[in-house]
């Protein structure tokens, strides 16, 4: 099961003996600091966890998958997020 945008809010009201409201604010925060970074362009670094970087695809050839057909796919921006080397050894019990 993923972790939502409420368990966390739940753990950090926990860990920091804060209210839920307050809590609630702290993480709204933190996700609108991230997602005005991110659009203006620029990367969001963040230690020991990894970085999200702001991508510029171009145009290119793709298709439809539920009919197969040939089609053009436009230009844009994607986040992409790569790990930092402190979290993969975590994940991997290193």
């Amino acid at each position: 099961m993923a972790l939502t945008k409420t368990d966390i809010t739940e753990k950090i009201a926990d860990k920091l003996n804060r209210s839920p409201l307050e809590s609630k604010e702290i993480t709204e925060e933190l996700l609108k600091i991230l997602k005005s970074t991110l659009a203006s362009g620029e990367d969001v670094m963040i230690s020991g966890f990894g970085k999200f970087q702001v991508t510029e695809k171009k145009v290119r050839k793709g298709r439809n998958p539920a009919t197969g057909k040939a089609m053009m796919l436009s230009a844009r921006r994607v986040v992409t997020f790569k790990v930092a080397g402190k979290l993969k050894d975590r994940i991997n019990g290193v």
